[in-house]
């Protein structure tokens, strides 16, 4: 009978850590350090969500066609301790992003740094694994 109970304890201890355990990944297994990219243009709609804070922003391709970018930042509280707030970059505002694109080429980037409308750059921190500035 313990044993029952032992095993319905783990299975219910790992159901409720499947969701944070899979939430943090590499940024070496996920993003392409050796190809850094620019994005330049206007916010479509920002998310300020644990455990990061994504914008997204129609940018020129290769081709000069404009495509929406999924662009990953860091935790929400992490940009708050840079200086951040919710107000800092809108929906609207015309950005240059510099960033690392996803190996699997889908449009999301993690970003590096932003400059922001009024010629400020900011930076928006690194995963611990990405490659130095």
């Amino acid at each position: 009978m313990t044993a029952t109970f032992s095993r319905i304890v783990l299975g219910i201890l790992l159901l409720a850590l499947a969701p944070a355990i899979r939430a943090h990944h590499s940024f070496a297994a996920e993003f392409d350090a050796f190809h850094p990219i620019v994005l330049r243009g206007r916010v479509t709609k920002i998310a300020w969500v644990n455990p990061h804070v994504y914008l997204w922003i129609d940018a020129a391709d290769e081709n000069g066609e404009i495509v929406n970018w999924t662009v990953e930042s860091v935790a929400p509280n992490y940009l708050q301790r840079l200086g951040w707030t919710k107000l800092t970059v809108k929906a609207g505002d015309i950005l240059t992003i510099r960033a690392f694109p996803a190996k699997d080429r889908a449009r999301l980037a993690k970003t590096d740094a932003i400059t922001l409308p009024d010629g400020r750059l900011v930076t928006t921190g690194r995963a611990d694994d990405a490659p130095p500035k």
